[in-house]
């Protein structure tokens, strides 16, 4: 145990006292970033945008018609570029389409998830010119709504469809997710490729995960056996944490890093194996998106 971690274990039973800043914080990374109201105003930003994209570019006028315009919310836009991607051969796109719409549709819960993803994205990457580029453009952000689907599914009970579509988002996105995680709302998959999460894995509302990483087993354990990531938490390209382990709240997993045991809130970890390098009581990770230690 290094200097820091038992700094860390000596103040355990006595939890940093809190300013109303951080309190104020703490309360906003916890609520759920988009309400419904505000997922309407945000359906209308992304056909302003869809038209003006028609007006300077004829090509993609086709595109974006058949998958933004000529819909009437986000549910059947969302559901139309998700069935365009991974419908194939013996996964036509016209029922795709009317499975996913449906779903959307129906799932409140998943699509107001879905619409605080997009905003996460737009906030947080500042290569993300506006929301209409995350909905048409970001794979990360399809594989993430195709979980919420295969999620669903898989709570209907349907696991043969829910694992086709899971087995068919990781071979078009590269991003693999069993549809019995749970994910909550405002998670960014930055880049999303190679991206692997395990069946009982927890990520709660507002994370940020960049490329490579894993959310894994450690071998061939039955049950309760991957990560719980909770709120606040950045994890960095091609991290690997492994285990039925925690990463506390608001804390940051460096770039490369293996993590074998629990990461308390409001640290930093880096290496292999993983170590606490740094406590940051005033940061929240997953919207700074710092990469440095």
């Amino acid at each position: 145990m290094n200097r820091i971690e038992q700094g860390i274990a000596a103040r355990k039973e006595v939890p940093p006292a809190e300013d109303a800043g951080m309190v104020e914080r703490r309360l906003r990374i916890a609520s759920l970033p988009v309400r419904h109201d505000e997922a309407a105003l945000l359906w209308q930003g992304i056909r302003a945008a869809a038209d003006a994209v028609c007006a300077r570019e004829p090509l993609l006028q086709l595109r974006m018609q058949q998958q933004v315009l000529r819909h009437d919310g986000l549910a059947p836009a969302l559901a139309a570029v998700l069935a365009q991607r991974l419908s194939c051969g013996d996964l036509p796109e016209p029922p795709l389409f009317a499975l996913l719409r449906q779903l959307f549709t129906q799932e409140e819960t998943a699509l107001q998830q879905a619409a605080a993803d997009l905003a996460a994205v737009k906030e947080r990457d500042p290569a993300c010119p506006d929301h209409l580029h995350v909905l048409m453009n970001l794979k990360g952000f399809h594989a993430l709504q195709t979980y919420r689907a295969t999620h669903a599914l898989w709570r209907e009970g349907r696991s043969e469809l829910a694992f086709a579509l899971a087995n068919r988002a990781s071979l078009v996105f590269a991003v693999d997710i069993h549809p019995a995680a749970r994910i909550g709302a405002g998670v960014m998959f930055d880049h999303g490729t190679g991206i692997v999460i395990g069946e009982t894995t927890v990520i709660e509302d507002n994370v940020s995960l960049l490329q490579n990483v894993t959310l894994g087993g450690t071998g061939k354990e039955h049950g309760d056996r991957h990560p719980k990531i909770r709120s606040g938490v950045m994890i960095g390209a091609g991290a690997k944490i492994l285990g039925n382990i925690e990463v506390g709240t608001m804390s940051k997993v460096a770039a490369g890093s293996v993590v074998l045991k629990p990461v308390p809130p409001h640290c930093t970890v880096a290496g292999v194996p993983a170590r606490v390098v740094r406590q940051h009581l005033d940061s929240c990770p997953s919207t700074e998106m710092d990469q440095t230690i």
